[in-house]
């Protein structure tokens, strides 16, 4: 039980989320609270300013609502960073069209 234990607190990684003020539903990962020195200007400048909303610890197991833990492990791990873009929503009309057109 103790060996379990010690695995599965190795898995874990911690992260800090923030959402951005400017672009509704969108969030950014980092690996380093307030350390926004990984992301390009570029990026930066698009999300706007940023309001923390939480530390979060991260195992390839986690359910998260929108994205896939490990790509966001992935992510953080090999850029030290991750951004959740905004879903993506479709009119129900035009899905309805769709499904017609098949």
């Amino acid at each position: 039980m103790l060996c379990f234990i010690y695995k599965s607190l190795k898995n874990v990684m911690l992260c800090f989320i923030y959402k951005s003020l400017k672009k509704e539903e969108l969030y950014l990962y980092l690996d380093k609270k307030d350390d926004f020195s990984a992301l390009p200007e570029d990026l930066l400048k698009s999300v706007g300013p940023l309001q923390f909303v939480m530390e979060l610890q991260l195992s390839p197991e986690r359910k998260l609502a929108r994205e896939d833990a490990g790509k966001v492990i992935a992510g953080l791990e090999n850029k030290g960073f991750y951004v959740q873009m905004p879903p993506v929503f479709v009119p129900s009309a035009l899905r309805a069209s769709n499904y017609q057109l098949h």
